[in-house]
């Protein structure tokens, strides 16, 4: 094997090679500022108009609810700073899960220490939040819940459109961290009765650096970025035109290919796990067995660590996760796997791994030719398996 056989999709996605043509314009002959009045601004303006109503009309939004970020984190910070500020004299609370993305989580760590409560629902084992505990959690001072559509490590998918539902009920605007999901399912923003919805390029095989805010009309935030008067005072700054051409541009590709390619990686994915389970004892699923991403496959060995298992892969040429690509630096066993339930000795033995566009049956072949006798090793040299 010559080339590294990729199963990180979850933490990025190369840019699509379409995608890369539909920007280059925009960074050398029509490179204008969209707020500038003359030709060349007003043309760069066209396009970035264009690409928002191209990527409202995808999420079954107006154009006007789609404002433009630098990605998901200043997209989560934006929901949830932005609601807590212009809300606070209606109420302090907040709701969130335990499994949230750290952009979530420690933005409410941070709201914290203003003076906010924040309420963190629990997960049963397989990564799932239960509506009615979401419903138990509302207060009458409760301003925000926020709940992801579907985790990054272990792939669950949420009932977000029933929790979004007691949201409406209790009149508590919901916000849901739907950058896992955004390319890989249907995302209706009224099918899943959210108000503020996060999103961003370089998961859907866009580039990096870009990203959108779903705001519902009604829903009044405070800005994140003061400055200038762009996307309609909402967010200062000069708009990233290219990278903006180029989200709508994934998106729509994204959304074309969808239902084939989680098919087709799904498929994978399973052949992978089972070959997996048939070559290597101990080792069990993380996550939703059923409800959880087509992509998306995270497991635990025991007896041996994930970061070991990462850089023996790594050494054959294949490049996978153990976990949050945001956290991966970390010695800390993983927060969303500890909110399963799972001990943090046998959390430390996960590994993530995300399939994509790229990914053949040739790849899956060779992982499961290589990674066996990478967990044989490994444990030969464990101290704490002896089996």
């Amino acid at each position: 094997m010559d080339n590294l056989i990729y199963f990180d999709h979850a933490a990025t996605t190369p840019t699509d090679p379409a995608v890369v043509e539909a920007m280059q314009r925009w960074f050398t002959t029509d490179f204008g500022n969209p707020a500038t009045l003359y030709n060349l601004g007003l043309t760069a303006n066209q396009a970035m108009e264009t690409s928002r109503a191209e990527i409202a009309g995808l999420l079954g939004a107006e154009p006007d609810e789609i404002y433009f970020t630098s990605g998901g984190t200043e997209s989560d910070n934006w929901a949830i700073k932005g609601v807590a500020d212009a809300h606070e004299k209606k109420g302090r609370h907040l709701i969130t899960s335990t499994i949230e993305h750290h952009a979530v989580l420690d933005t409410m760590e941070y709201l914290e220490k203003k003076g906010f409560e924040v309420t963190r629902v629990r997960v049963d084992s397989g990564g799932l939040v239960d509506p009615d505990d979401v419903r138990k959690a509302i207060r009458p001072d409760t301003i925000l819940i926020s709940i992801m559509h579907a985790n990054n490590e272990v792939g669950t998918i949420e009932p977000i459109s029933a929790i979004g539902e007691i949201a409406r009920e209790a009149g508590v605007i919901f916000h849901t961290d739907a950058v896992q999901t955004v390319g890989k399912l249907p995302v209706n923003v009224d099918d899943l009765n959210v108000d503020i919805l996060s999103l961003s390029g370089h998961k859907f095989y866009g580039p990096k650096g870009v990203g959108a805010t779903y705001l519902r009309k009604r829903v009044r935030v405070t800005p994140l970025m003061h400055g200038g008067g762009q996307e309609r005072r909402r967010r200062a700054g000069t708009q990233n035109v290219p990278g903006i051409v180029g989200l709508a541009k994934a998106l729509q590709l994204a959304t074309d290919r969808m239902a084939e390619e989680a098919v087709r990686e799904q498929a994978m994915r399973d052949r992978l796990w089972q070959g997996l389970q048939e070559s290597i004892p101990d080792i069990w699923l993380n996550g939703h067995p059923t409800e959880r991403l087509a992509n998306s496959l995270n497991f635990r060995v025991e007896g041996i660590e994930g970061e070991a298992m990462i850089l023996c892969l790594d050494m054959n040429l294949i490049g996978v996760s153990s976990g949050s690509a945001c956290t991966t630096g970390s010695l800390e066993p993983s927060h969303v796997l500890l909110a399963m339930g799972i001990p943090a000795e046998l959390a430390h033995g996960s590994l993530r791994l995300t399939l994509g566009r790229d990914n053949t049956d040739i790849d899956i072949a060779y992982f499961l030719d290589v990674f066996p006798p990478v967990v044989k090793r490994l444990r030969d040299m464990s101290p704490v398996y002896n089996k």
